[in-house]
């Protein structure tokens, strides 16, 4: 059965478009619902304050006329004031109907107290909804004096269709405004987004063929970015470069032993006596063996090339190391008729460093003065200086040495000087290590000796 994949994340245009356009639309429908409750409010107000006018003009010609007439003047405004006619009742402190329409509307419970000068409220007149206003006068009439009481009221169906227009205008306007704001934050982010867009473009022209740098011209935002894939794509290319060379130095440097191999081996399958065969099987075990320290060289110097090396970085002791490495090599000394010793630094020096790469450069330097510098040196000496800010590993002997203008070209790969046996890494080996740890190798011919030192950060 397969599972529906979850929906995937919106797009960065998307996100940037609903960031802004959120809250200005919140803003607008907020500043839209501030206006129109404004709009209702100075509307309301508006006939309120007509609802007064007729009131005032009611009691003036009830006290003028005794409550027997409206003039002229007061009828017109009763039936053209904005918001529709305008309806009145008046009566007497005793309660005595004296002018107007004999039943007014009833107040809502608490609306209307006695003593007040002047209240609106909202009632129900004849079914339809109205607005009221009531208040109290004091006049005499007929010997009659006191406080009336006038209530005027208007249908507020008109007043709720101006509303509503009112509201309608509002939104039309509104409404074009916000879809217009939309339109620009979208084109607006997209417009922003195109620098972006172009750098996806280039990174998608890149490939294991094509690993070069990204020059063209981005946001600030957005230059860590470009800065930190420039250098994962600089790393690529540089592991690609260095996996192909590795596949071209094994193949090139292996070819010959393993025909070798094979050739024995062939030579061993047609011996034709026991005698034969176990001497070449003894020639078939040696080449065998050489192959062998010639692929683990290749090996150890790649993996000094590597990156990330300093992931399995540790903290050595490394009197104890060297001393554990000339140990290692004492026996085979002897029994070429050279002299191996060791000078320790004094205390416990340690070091930040791969054990089995630094074992493995020592290492080389020995087994290269055996293999070079004999029957001609008779002394190989290891020592370990410690200076302020470096720390020195240091392999010396009595021999020939090497000559100063070869010096740099004997720490090449697959180079051996004066047509010497070998692989010809082991020297390259020693430096590939040295610049693992951010250090160096020098070689030097110092009065009767030659030294080989790995010059290495110390603090």
């Amino acid at each position: 059965m397969r599972w529906p994949l979850p929906p995937g994340p919106l797009s960065l245009r998307m996100r940037l478009t609903l960031i802004i356009l959120i809250p200005l639309l919140c803003i607008a429908v907020v500043i839209g619902a501030w206006a129109l409750n404004d709009a209702q409010s100075r509307a309301s107000d508006r006939f309120d304050r007509s609802l007064l006018s007729a009131a005032l003009a009611i009691s003036r010609d009830v006290a003028v006329s005794g409550g027997d007439a409206l003039s002229p003047e007061t009828n017109t405004l009763l039936r053209d004031t904005s918001g529709g006619p305008v309806f009145y009742h008046v009566y007497a402190p005793d309660g005595v109907f004296i002018t107007g329409y004999a039943t007014p509307p009833v107040p809502p419970s608490g609306a209307f107290v006695q003593g007040d000068q002047q209240t609106y409220f909202e009632a129900t007149y004849q079914d339809n909804p109205v607005r009221v206003l009531r208040f109290q006068d004091a006049m005499q009439i007929e010997g009659v004096s006191g406080q009336f009481n006038f209530t005027v009221w208007q249908d507020t169906r008109l007043r709720t269709a101006i509303v509503r227009d009112l509201s309608r205008r509002t939104f039309s306007v509104t409404a074009p405004l916000i879809i217009a704001l939309a339109l620009i934050v979208w084109f607006g982010v997209r417009l922003g987004l195109s620098p972006l867009i172009d750098l996806q473009a280039a990174i998608a022209q890149r490939s294991s063929d094509e690993l070069t740098p990204i020059r063209r011209a981005v946001p600030q935002e957005v230059r860590g970015i470009t800065r930190t894939l420039n250098a994962l794509l600089g790393q690529v290319e540089t592991t690609l470069k260095a996996k192909d060379d590795f596949i071209s130095d094994a193949a090139h440097q292996l070819r010959n032993p393993i025909a070798g191999i094979l050739a024995m081996s062939e030579a061993v399958q047609s011996a034709r006596t026991a005698k034969d065969a176990r001497e070449r099987s003894a020639d078939l075990l040696t080449a065998a063996r050489q192959a062998s320290d010639l692929a683990n060289q290749l090996l150890t110097h790649e993996r000094a090339k590597g990156s990330n090396l300093e992931d399995s970085f540790a903290l050595l002791d490394i009197n104890a190391m060297m001393t554990s490495l000339i140990e290692r090599r004492r026996k085979v000394c002897i029994a070429a008729g050279v002299a191996l010793s060791f000078s320790a630094a004094p205390g416990t020096p340690y070091l930040l460093g791969d054990e089995l790469l630094l074992s493995e450069a020592i290492l080389n330097l020995i087994d290269n003065t055996l293999a070079h510098a004999t029957p001609t040196a008779t002394e190989i000496h290891a020592s370990v200086v410690v200076s302020t800010h470096t720390l020195a590993l240091s392999v010396s002997d009595n021999g020939p040495g090497i000559p100063v203008e070869q010096i740099i070209r004997a720490t090449e790969r697959f180079v051996q000087l004066e047509g010497g046996h070998g692989s010809g890494l082991g020297l390259a080996i020693v430096k590939a290590v040295a610049q693992a740890h951010h250090g160096t190798l020098t070689l030097e011919n110092d009065a009767d000796r030659f030294v080989a030192r790995l010059v290495l950060p110390y603090a």
